[in-house]
């Protein structure tokens, strides 16, 4: 009877060849999701280069996280970033200076600082997003409609089973009660 051999020459057990087959596929799947997440990050760095070479993706992606949130405190930033919140702090106060965030303290309690966007942050967030979009869009046109419709529910099956690993800056926030409707007011209720 004939042995059959796995690419390393060896005899695989009766059990290894389901549980081979689906750490080949897992690893399969890891590698094409890290390919991709790599050209979402060059989507980004572009989009971000055509509209404002002077920034960093992590300062992008504070700003995109206030476009998301609203005004949040400088902890819910950082923890948001996974950021420690003097790094928090001192990105902040880089975007500060370029006129892209606002910072106030809250006047019921002197240790908080309430965080938004100004007007050019908002503005900013929009034409780099609106880039993003674009180009993704295009990237997309690209595949053939039957490899469009099984993408779809691919992403949103991946992005649920990431369950509390998913970032949802906005949901993080809420949950962290970091939203602060009116950054001057701590006693007015948060958004629903």
């Amino acid at each position: 009877m004939a042995q059959h051999h796995d690419d390393r020459g060896r005899t695989p057990s009766r059990a290894r060849p389901a549980r081979h087959g689906l750490d080949h596929e897992a690893e399969e799947l890891s590698i094409a999701v890290m390919t991709a997440s790599r050209l979402f990050v060059a989507i980004s760095a572009r989009a971000l280069a055509r509209t404002d070479d002077s920034l960093t993706l992590p300062q992008l992606r504070a700003l995109v996280v206030l476009d998301t949130c609203g005004p949040v405190k400088l902890v819910t930033l950082a923890a948001t970033l996974g950021v420690n919140p003097s790094t928090a702090l001192r990105m902040v106060g880089r975007l500060e200076a370029l006129d892209l965030v606002d910072r106030r303290t809250n006047p019921a309690n002197r240790r908080e600082v309430a965080l938004s966007l100004t007007p050019a942050g908002h503005d900013l967030v929009g034409r780099v997003l609106t880039h993003r979009r674009a180009e993704i869009r295009t990237l997309v046109r690209r595949l053939p409609a039957a490899q469009r419709a099984v993408l779809v529910p691919a992403l949103h099956a991946l992005t649920a089973a990431a369950g509390e690993l998913a970032v949802d800056a906005h949901d993080d926030a809420r949950a962290d009660r970091g939203i602060v409707d009116d950054p001057l007011d701590p006693a007015a209720p948060p958004e629903p």
